[in-house]
């Protein structure tokens, strides 16, 4: 971006009713410039780096690849672009997920179009913006973290490893099975068994176990 040039704003989401509202808001704003909407991972992965925006906005939950796996694989393509997470799930596991693979803020798509607006600023301004539900999930999470129990994780087999790291990776389920060739009912199956043998109960503590063993 050039001085005094306003910033460039991209948006992956495939509900065409908010990617149009988004684009009208968006391309009516004395605060951004409008990059482009795509409906689609694959299609945002392809495109969006020769756009090289400042900001994008990310759904999480579009057809094909999602969207913390996309944000995964832009943010190795443009290290300096920001993204924003706006989604319906207000789930502490797809938070952390999203945080570790390269976004700066997560909101709900219940804010509204103007509330998502002023979330992207505040972003852009150094800022990681996040719902109030969102921001006091993460301070519960770390306020209730206790004390990790001991565990082995080289009791894990080959297959729970590789389910892990698609796991730490920000891959959902059915991503993991197609990449493994089994059933995504197969894969909540290994990791109930990886819960058990961690002792713990999510996500997000298995992947923290998994990240720090040495």
């Amino acid at each position: 971006m050039q001085i005094n040039q306003l910033p460039l704003i991209c948006v992956i989401e495939d509900n065409t009713e908010l990617r149009d509202l988004l684009k009208t808001l968006l391309q009516s704003s004395n605060d951004f410039l409008f990059g482009g909407t795509f409906e689609n991972a694959e299609l945002a992965i392809q495109e969006i780096p020769q756009i090289n925006p400042n900001a994008v906005l990310v759904d999480i939950n579009l057809p094909g690849m999602s969207g913390v796996a996309c944000v995964q694989q832009l943010k190795l393509a443009l290290p300096n672009t920001l993204f924003l997470m706006c989604t319906a799930y207000a789930d502490e596991e797809l938070v952390f997920n999203s945080l570790e693979n390269g976004a700066s803020g997560y909101i709900l798509k219940t804010e509204g179009g103007n509330n998502i607006l002023a979330a992207l600023k505040e972003m852009l301004q150094g800022g990681s913006p996040m719902s109030a539900v969102i921001a006091r999930k993460v301070v519960e999470s770390f306020t209730n973290k206790k004390a990790t129990p001991n565990t082995n994780i080289n009791e894990l087999t080959a297959k729970e490893n590789m389910i892990l790291n698609g796991i730490a990776n920000g891959l959902m389920n059915k991503e993991i099975a197609k990449n493994m060739q089994i059933t995504p009912a197969t894969v909540r199956t290994h990791i109930q068994n990886i819960y058990a043998k961690l002792h713990v109960n999510n996500r997000v503590e298995a992947v923290n176990i998994y990240l720090n063993r040495k």
